[in-house]
């Protein structure tokens, strides 16, 4: 900033000579000129405000330059989702290996859409098995909030496997782990963690979740308030963000354009 303060305006740098105009400048500088992300600029913005308030606060300086600078505002995308190969991946890994726990959980995540620990917390009464339907129970949720989800028969089918295997504990929890203890969040993420590894990617529970949602509106012709109630929100504006489109996907959409 020194640096680009003198050039700009031919004059030796002095922290009493900068002016709010200097701070919008400099962040359009680096923006259109050093050609930065929007996330680095930002940065810059943050450090240069710390800065001059620290200046300002001890009297050094009469006010912040940076105080009605505001930060670049960045275009949020849809959430990152799996693609199917590596969905495929994932569940036919843990087939292979006849892990019915694992199995279980990466379905229930999967089809469900459940957070890491909603999922830690289910209990054995919150499931409803039968032969041609099921759905679960998340008893308390973000916000303290009851749903229920079905559990689509794939998953079903997971859960049914895991469930003729499951040890005989007096836990009613769902899942149990070493020591015939409940399955902990920490427990789930391992395991989520193990099979990204397999599938060459580096996995984490909520990935599903979104993976969840965004096929859930590909399958629904965006049926935007149904995935508020499954995946649990209160503002059906949270549930929007999934309408967004990936850099992908926009691409191979203009891609098909023609003139």
């Amino acid at each position: 900033f020194c640096a680009w303060f003198e050039a700009a305006n031919r004059e030796r740098y002095d922290d009493a000579r900068v002016t709010p105009r200097d701070i919008a400048d400099f962040r359009r500088h680096l923006r259109e000129d050093r050609r930065h992300a929007v996330n680095t600029v930002n940065r810059c913005l943050v450090t240069l405000r710390r800065y001059f308030g620290f200046l300002a606060e001890t009297g050094v300086i009469e006010s912040n330059p940076c105080s009605g600078i505001k930060e670049l505002r960045r275009v949020v995308g849809a959430p990152k989702a799996l693609e199917r190969s590596k969905v495929r991946k994932l569940l036919r890994e843990a087939t292979v290996r006849h892990d019915h726990r694992g199995l279980a959980i990466l379905s229930i995540l999967l089809y469900c859409g459940l957070r890491v620990g909603e999922l830690a917390d289910l209990e054995l009464a919150d499931l409803d098995l039968s032969e041609r339907s099921g759905s679960l129970r998340v008893r308390d949720g973000k916000g303290s909030k009851e749903r229920f989800v079905p559990i689509p028969a794939e998953a079903r089918k997971a859960v049914e496997r895991y469930l003729s295997m499951r040890p005989h504990v007096d836990s009613t929890r769902l899942f149990i782990g070493k020591g015939n203890q409940p399955l902990g969040t920490d427990g789930i993420r391992y395991v989520v963690s193990r099979y990204g590894i397999s599938a060459g990617i580096d996995l984490h529970p909520h990935q599903l979740r979104h993976t969840f949602a965004t096929e859930f509106l590909a399958a629904s012709e965006n049926d935007l308030v149904g995935l508020a109630q499954l995946l649990g929100h209160e503002s059906i504006q949270t549930t929007s963000r999934y309408t967004r489109r990936s850099l992908d996907r926009l691409a191979e959409g203009s891609q098909r354009m023609t003139f």
